[in-house]
């Protein structure tokens, strides 16, 4: 098993994973599903990630690929493995079903011998996320999830610490709902230009918005069930522990500065269940 903790980012294409912002990859093409059809014709637009057939199609992939997939159906082709891994590419090294989290990642590490380090492990299929993320904490090297079969599973890889989300046209959606407000919510960023960090800022407060809309739906429940709604049933008491709560959670803010931010939301939120009210 890998040992290596300190963080590792592998360019994929125009993508960085492994560090930052969790990444979307669309355009996974398996060559085991085209026959005997030539790679290079199959190829020719070019693709995000391939996975080869046999070691006839790398000429193809090293020309039109982002990166090469060793695929979990044939993790144990030793000479297939090794050809893949000199091919030059980032190699993106998926579990074999049931392979244990030892052997993925050793074989993670044979494959960064052959291609200066440039490896990042794949959880594919039924997605174990509890592994998933053991896999990246005990090795240091980027892990992305292959979600293309159920999209439905993005926010939690997100969540588990995937890096980076593999997913067809289909699910892109769900997708990148999920890379943008939980990686908003849950992974930590140093972005260092002004481009990255409006970015970064962008995705906060796409995040930021998605729970203020969210907590008007709630607020506005709430009026329709206290003995007296809208600014007349303000309880000034629960606000003031409720920004006494926050203020634990974003101690740089504060009580001081926390307490006009939920004044406004609180108010918002008050005058959006009246207007609703009014039209009913």
């Amino acid at each position: 098993m890998s040992t290596t903790l300190q963080r590792r980012v592998v360019s994929l294409g125009g993508l960085r994973v492994g560090d930052g912002p969790a990444v979307l990859i669309s355009g996974r093409v398996n060559l085991r599903g085209h026959g005997r059809a030539d790679a290079s014709a199959v190829l020719r637009d070019g693709a995000a990630l391939v996975e080869p057939s046999r070691a006839e199609d790398l000429p193809a992939i090293a020309a039109h690929a982002d990166g090469v997939v060793v695929g979990a159906a044939w993790t144990r082709d030793i000479p297939l493995v090794r050809a893949v891994a000199g091919l030059g590419l980032p190699v993106v090294v998926e579990r074999r079903p049931s392979g244990s989290l030892e052997e993925w990642l050793g074989l993670a590490d044979y494959c960064a011998l052959e291609n200066d380090g440039q490896v990042i492990l794949c959880e594919r299929g039924r997605l174990d996320l509890g592994l998933l993320r053991a896999a990246r904490e005990a090795s240091g090297r980027p892990v992305i999830a292959d979600v293309s079969q159920d999209p439905g599973l993005s926010a939690a890889a997100v969540a588990a610490g995937a890096d980076g989300l593999v997913v067809d046209g289909a699910g892109m959606r769900e997708a990148q709902d999920a890379v943008t407000l939980v990686g908003a919510l849950l992974r930590p960023e140093a972005p260092a230009t002004l481009e990255e960090s409006r970015q970064a800022i962008d995705r906060v407060d796409a995040a930021l918005a998605t729970l203020l809309e969210r907590r008007a739906e709630l607020a506005g429940v709430v009026q329709t069930l206290k003995p007296v709604g809208g600014f007349a049933g303000r309880d000034m008491a629960r606000e003031r522990a409720l920004v006494a709560r926050m203020a634990r959670r974003a101690p740089e803010l504060g009580e001081a500065g926390l307490a006009p931010i939920m004044n406004a939301v609180i108010e918002a939120g008050l005058r959006l269940s009246e207007e609703r009210s009014a039209r009913s």
